[in-house]
């Protein structure tokens, strides 16, 4: 994995979120890091935003409607019963629907951001549903999460991992979370948050020659180091605009 031209979807410009919003997707995210299992609990909101089910049934989605969606997602993940699963998940998080005239809505606290929290919660189970659930899991998830351009997740992720580590590697990968800060920063065109947290993060990588070991392999970011320098140098400029931020290399991030 390496600088590239393809672009990940949410590789972009991203809207602020609702605070409510946040929690929704932070929750739900938390929980799939924790335990893989969970990974789930990301199956329903991908389904209930959907836009082209929303169209289809503005009174609520039925439930055999659903289940039906989540049939396949649920199987890569390894869960045969899509009721079981989805009535667990309900039950967990009651603020991921509401009953309407025909079934099931999103939960009011959603707003209009339906088919962002869609998109945003189906993006993250693809990244994770290959994983292996091992003790490599949370890392790995940090680097899937990273490559997928959902930089604020990728934070969570690392965050789980960085607090048990300890001399280098806790500093290698406080780097890299800062790394995936200023990219968060970066979709929110937030200039002056983003060059703060690169150049921190440049500095804690340093030593590392774009190469971090850890117990359960290494992490190239040799290129994301290239593409972040780059931009960088951009910055310091004081060009204005964003546009040449964008069209410049994606950042990735390779485990070997």
């Amino acid at each position: 994995m390496s600088c590239g031209s393809a672009q990940p979807l949410f590789f972009q410009r991203q809207p602020v979120l609702a605070l409510p919003v946040q929690r929704f997707l932070r929750l739900r995210l938390e929980a799939a890091l924790e335990n893989p299992r969970d990974r789930a609990l990301l199956v329903w909101p991908t389904v209930l935003g959907a836009p082209k089910l929303r169209q289809e049934f503005p009174g609520g989605i039925p439930e055999n409607v659903i289940l039906a969606h989540a049939v396949k997602m649920l199987r890569d993940l390894g869960i045969d019963d899509p009721q079981g699963s989805w009535r667990e998940g309900i039950a967990r998080f009651p603020e991921t629907a509401e009953q309407g005239d025909t079934g099931f809505k999103p939960h009011g606290d959603w707003g209009s951001m339906g088919p962002l929290v869609s998109l945003r919660s189906g993006v993250a189970l693809s990244a994770l549903a290959e994983l292996p659930a091992d003790e490599s899991y949370a890392l790995k998830a940090g680097l899937v999460l990273f490559n997928s351009a959902l930089y604020h997740e990728t934070h969570d992720a690392l965050e789980a991992v960085w607090k048990d580590a300890e001399g280098g590697l806790k500093e290698g990968l406080q780097g890299l979370i800062l790394m995936a800060a200023g990219y968060h920063h970066l979709q929110l065109q937030n200039r002056k948050g983003m060059k703060a947290v690169w150049e921190e993060s440049l500095l804690r990588l340093a030593p590392f020659a774009g190469l971090l070991d850890t117990p359960w392999g290494r992490v190239d970011h040799r290129d994301a180091i290239q593409c972040t320098r780059e931009r960088m140098a951009y910055l310091k400029t004081g060009t204005e605009g964003f546009e040449a931020l964008w069209a410049m290399p994606v950042p990735r991030w390779e485990m070997s």
